[in-house]
């Protein structure tokens, strides 16, 4: 029996996973919205008839993550709350065969690419004419940008290609088209996303496009930052670092996942790099943009890896003092390269490794944050928490870096501007400062 009365044309979108999910189901939104559907982002009412669901199928805490999902919605399906449940991304990509079986109360379920067919399922126009356009999910001043689509390198451990496909990049004219409307819309930040963002323009100038591209988006009235995120370091191409130390609005920032330093397990993920290449690398970052801030991600755990190999990265991730890192333990994924391996190592022993290496970059956090006290810098802030103002430096992304708190008892600022903070004291992963007057 029906509880509620629900919107026969109400459409709630659930995102799971990446920015690069986040992205896709903003476009969806747009074109839904375009269609004249009444469009919520995760909706806690549930008072819509129709609910599309964008998986994630990642590693194995996502891939549960997006099945409890699915599962808690076929069964609001079942007791009448919601009239159809469809499912999109990354999860019905790689495994929709065994999940329609498994799952038979989903009314039909769509890949990475299939917007197209998924909105010819409502009965709704795919609208040409909207492409880049988007419902933005996030604070108006910033905005998730991708550049691409799909992978074409190698590594051993990643399932992306199988979910996402081939590389495609978007064409350069067509971003700035889209650089330029969200800039009108009041966006302020854009962070550049993909699957492999140095891989840009490869496809279709035969080249690589990124600091062109780089150069282009700059060049738009009203972006005062734009952010660049998944680089890969084998090929990297080295005039990227030239526009970002020429352009003041390329924020001097990094996201480049290295996931190990053992010569062995590089070799072995097929990461087409080597230990001295990487550590070469990283230092040209810092000696061509001085004061860059490096993002990277590291896997522990992978086939094969010894407690010396452990040792090894322990030993790197100390002496290079990354400004921000994050770390995945292993995950087993069928039909990749390296699920013909022994997934030797096992799950405890995994999570220890993890545990280690960020407990030295904690260390590491709080002493670079500590030498930013006294200093000044230019804040973008996000939001109003509790008692504080939370924005972020140049140096910093959304949801996976250090924030910089203001009281607002004692400061109004905001939210979508900058303003000119001074830091007063630091914590490991957290500044607090006061507006400069």
């Amino acid at each position: 029996m029906k509880t509620k009365t629900l919107k026969k044309n109400k459409v709630n979108v659930v995102t799971l996973g990446c920015s690069k999910n986040l992205y896709d189901s903003e476009v969806l939104m747009g074109q839904l919205k375009a269609n004249k559907f009444d469009v919520t982002h995760e909706s806690t009412d549930d008072d819509a008839s129709i609910v599309i669901i964008n998986t994630c199928g990642f590693i194995d805490n996502a891939k549960q993550e997006s099945i409890d999902t699915i599962i808690r919605y076929a069964e609001a399906k079942a007791e009448g709350l919601v009239h159809k449940v469809y499912v999109t991304g990354c999860l019905s990509e790689r495994y929709k065969p065994e999940l329609e079986k498994e799952i038979p109360e989903v009314d039909a379920w769509f890949g990475t690419r299939d917007l197209p067919r998924l909105l010819k399922t409502l009965k709704a126009d795919y609208k040409h004419e909207l492409v880049g356009e988007r419902l933005i999910t996030t604070p108006a001043h910033y905005a998730y940008f991708k550049i691409s689509e799909g992978c074409d390198r190698p590594c051993s451990f990643c399932a992306i290609p199988l979910m996402r496909g081939k590389h495609e990049s978007i064409p350069m004219e067509t971003l700035v088209t889209q650089a330029r409307a969200l800039a009108k819309n009041g966006t302020k930040e854009l962070l550049l996303i993909a699957q492999d963002s140095t891989y840009y323009g490869l496809d279709i100038y035969k080249d690589r496009k990124l600091a062109d591209l780089l150069r282009s988006l700059s060049d738009v009235e009203g972006i005062d930052w734009l952010r660049l995120h998944y680089a890969f370091p084998s090929g990297f191409p080295t005039d990227v670092l030239d526009v970002m130390r020429e352009r003041s609005n390329i924020c001097n920032y990094i996201d480049m996942p290295l996931q190990h330093i053992s010569d062995s397990m590089l070799k072995s993920m097929r990461r087409g790099t080597t230990k001295q290449k990487t550590i070469d690398l990283v230092n040209m970052f810092r000696d061509k943009v001085p004061g860059i801030a490096i993002r990277t991600t590291l896997i522990t755990g992978y086939p094969g890896e010894t407690e010396k190999d452990h040792q090894e990265m322990l030993e790197w991730v100390t002496n290079s003092r990354f400004e921000r890192l994050g770390v995945f333990t292993y995950s087993h994924e069928e039909n990749t390269h390296a699920y013909s391996l022994n997934d030797d190592v096992p799950a405890d022993v995994k999570q220890e490794r993890a545990e280690a290496v960020m407990d030295i970059q904690q260390g590491i956090s709080a002493s670079l944050n500590q030498e930013k006290v006294g200093q000044e810098f230019n804040v973008l802030f996000d939001r109003k928490e509790g008692d504080y103002f939370i924005g972020r430096t140049e140096f910093d992304s959304p949801e996976v870096d250090n924030e910089v708190l203001v009281k607002a008892e004692d400061h109004y600022l905001r939210i979508g501007d900058f303003a000119q903070i001074k830091i007063d004291k630091a914590e490991e992963f957290d500044l607090y400062g006061t507006p400069v007057s």
